[in-house]
Parts: C-alpha cells; sequence; structure tokens
C-alpha cells in the first residue's frame, strides 16, 4: 500500500472514527458518587466513602508530588550527585508513625459506623426476611402480614432470544409484585435467613446488605429517612435466576403505612394474629377456604400465574424445559403419573437438582399450579384440590 492510498483510507475513515468517538463520549458515565443516602447509616456509609476518598486523593498528591519533585530537582542533567547513605532513624520513624496515625482516623469512625450497623435493638417493627431461589418472603411478626415478592416483569421484555424484547423501562430489572411496606422514620429489624441458598439482602440507599444463609437467622435494621421508593437486588450468586431477585422497598407516612397494614390484614384475615404463621395471599382472586372445591377451570387460571411467576424461568412457557437440567413437564411421567408423587416433589423438593421446595406457597397456590401443569399443553392427567396439598403437607 502506498503513502497516498494510507492517506486516503485515513482521510475517509475520519468521520466514522469521529463519530464513534464522540458517541462513547456522549453515552459514557464517569460517576464516582453512590446513590444518594436515605438512612442513618447510609448516610454514615456516604460520608466514609468522600472522607476516605479525600485522604487517598491528598496521599496521592503528597507521595507522587514529593517523588516527582525529587526526580526533577536532582536529575543528572542539573548536576546532582548521588548521596550513599544506609538510614535514617528519623525518616523511617516518620514513614511509620504517619501512616498509622492516618489508619486509625480512619478506622475509628469505620468502626462506629459498623457498630451501629450492628445495634438492631429496639426496633419499632420487626419483619422477617426469608430468601429463596428466586424471590423473597416478608413476614410481619408484629402486624400478622405475609407474601412473597417476586420480579413483576413480564418475561417477553426480558428475554430475547429470538426476536427484539418488547420496551422496557428503565427499572424492568427491579420491579416487584409485592414491595416491603414500612413507616418511614421508624426502626426497622430485619431477620434474614435462606430456605435453600445463600442469598443477600441488599438494599443500597438504606444501607443494608445482609447476607441470608440456610439454617442461621441474621439480624439488621435501617430507618427511611422520608417516604420513598428504595431499590435493591440479592447481593449473592444464588443461581440461574441470581439477576431477576429483585427488592423494592417502599417507605410510606406512619399513617399511610397503618392502612396498608389494615387493608393487608383483610385479604388474608387468618394471618391478622400477630406472630402467627401466616399463609401468602392466593393468587386466585378469591380468599383461600380450606373447606372450598375449586372448579377445574378456576384452578387452571390460578395455576397460570403461579406458573408464570415461579416456574416458567427453568421450565419454559411451553412445558419443554431445558434438559437435562431442567426437564420438561409437557408429557412427563410426573406431571401424566400419580398427584401424590408431583404434590410431594413441589412441597419437598429434591436434593442434587436445581428443584426446590416451594411449600412457601399456600394449599390453593400449590393445588392450582399442579393442575396447570397436569392439564397443560399435551397433559391430561386432573385436578389438584387444595385439601389434598394440605393432606400431604400434614403427612
Amino acid at each position: 500500500m502506498g503513502l497516498d492510498m494510507i492517506r486516503k483510507t485515513i482521510r475517509n475513515a475520519a468521520p466514522a472514527v469521529a463519530a464513534l468517538v464522540m458517541g462513547a463520549t456522549a453515552n459514557a458515565a464517569y460517576d464516582v458518587d453512590i446513590l444518594p443516602p436515605a438512612s442513618p447509616i447510609a448516610q454514615q456509609i456516604y460520608d466514609l466513602h468522600w472522607a476516605i476518598m479525600w485522604v487517598c486523593i491528598v496521599i496521592f498528591v503528597v507521595v507522587f508530588g514529593a517523588m516527582f519533585y525529587s526526580i526533577f530537582k536532582h536529575r543528572k542533567s542539573a548536576g546532582a550527585k548521588a548521596a550513599h547513605f544506609h538510614e535514617n532513624t528519623t525518616v523511617e520513624v516518620i514513614w511509620t508513625v504517619i501512616p498509622f496515625l492516618i489508619l486509625v482516623g480512619m478506622a475509628y469512625p469505620a468502626t462506629r459506623t459498623v457498630l451501629e450497623m450492628k445495634d438492631a435493638s429496639s426496633p419499632d417493627l420487626t419483619i422477617k426476611v426469608t430468601a429463596y431461589q428466586w424471590a423473597w418472603e416478608y413476614d410481619y411478626l408484629q402486624d400478622g402480614v405475609k407474601f412473597n415478592s417476586l420480579l413483576s416483569t413480564p418475561r417477553a421484555q426480558i428475554e430475547e432470544w429470538q426476536k427484539k424484547g418488547e420496551a422496557k423501562n428503565p427499572d424492568y430489572l427491579l420491579e416487584v409484585d409485592n414491595p416491603m411496606v414500612v413507616p418511614a422514620g421508624k426502626k426497622v429489624r430485619l431477620l434474614v435467613t435462606a430456605n435453600d441458598v445463600i442469598h443477600g439482602w441488599y438494599v443500597p440507599q438504606l444501607g443494608v446488605n445482609q447476607y441470608g444463609i440456610p439454617g442461621f437467622v441474621k439480624d439488621t435494621w435501617f430507618k427511611a429517612d422520608k417516604p420513598g421508593v428504595y431499590r435493591g437486588q440479592c447481593s449473592q450468586i444464588c443461581g440461574k435466576e441470581h439477576g431477576y431477585m429483585p427488592i423494592v422497598v417502599v417507605a410510606k407516612a406512619p399513617e399511610d403505612y397503618a392502612k396498608w397494614v389494615k387493608e393487608q390484614q383483610a385479604k388474608n384475615p387468618q394471618a391478622a394474629a400477630p406472630q402467627q404463621v401466616a399463609a401468602a395471599a392466593p393468587v386466585a382472586a378469591v380468599a383461600e377456604d380450606p373447606n372450598r372445591k375449586w372448579t377445574a377451570d378456576e384452578l387452571r387460571a390460578a395455576g397460570e400465574k403461579v406458573y408464570a411467576a415461579n416456574c416458567v424461568a427453568c421450565h419454559q412457557a411451553t412445558g419443554k424445559g431445558m434438559p437435562p437440567a431442567f426437564p420438561a413437564l409437557d408429557g412427563s411421567k410426573l406431571t401424566n403419573g400419580p398427584k401424590a408423587a408431583q404434590i410431594a416433589l413441589v412441597l419437598n423438593g429434591k436434593q442434587g437438582t436445581a428443584m426446590a421446595s416451594f411449600s412457601r406457597l399456600t394449599d390453593a397456590e400449590l393445588a392450582a399450579v399442579i393442575t396447570y401443569t397436569r392439564t397443560a399443553w399435551g397433559n391430561k392427567a386432573g385436578e389438584v384440590q387444595p385439601s389434598e396439598v394440605r393432606a400431604a403437607r400434614k403427612g
């Protein structure tokens, strides 16, 4: 390639390169800040972030400034002569004592913040948080309210395997069907655990990041400064749907929170007594009656919703699954076989596989989703009533 050809190529490519650079510059984010704090602990974390950032900047400027000054001042071209010496006790003491004092100065406020983060005493409200693959269960121990919280964004907006998905909003991976609701200005204690693997309940604006570990209950707390919506996600890689496990906390004025509690208790009267194990509100538009016999159509309609919220990610909307990890339900021996085997599997899960226990769902929800899988696609095995699930759960 001649010199003229090279020049012509550069000249032709210049506009495209300039447009690419300008586009990249326009879309680049140069944020060094963290999300605005919305709780006392988050405010302390925010202040520590910037205080330590400035300490690091000052150290950088001083150290590299001294180094560059020394290189320039004592360069050979300026006639500097190298000195020969072994040690200087005064200098060694100074460069040991000063960093020590800097570390102590940073450690003191950081330690104070960590201690306050662990002080969950005297709360105004206690909520038990249980993590599942892949949902959160919130149990308000003092108000008798209990429900599950799952990603509410339709899969059609998320998955783009075959074609471009539906239009997305900015928070499409941070939306839930049932957010945690708390009173603003009140101390909320969380008792965090997990049912299957390690999860992490993380809401940065509230200064909370607590692991949920199976077999252990860890406590933490937060106090939302003002009403608002605060979003977070599971902070531990907990499996295939880890990225689809958002957290939404809605802080309301105390009087609005009291109204919300009454509404939740009215939806599920059986859970109204504090400290009792409360059942999650059924997906169907009717309250769960242990003596009620559901029609096949009611079970299928409710079961389709439960399946979409809990099962579709692994077993797919077509029921074909993703073998071998996630077996097909369409035409399987399980969904076309005895009811008892499928009820037991859904209630207890299966060790060594990705099939977790779904005992957290109500009898009506489990009966509905089992009925749906036994009658959808090409399956024709028949319905399952909530009373059958309840009997298996007790047995």
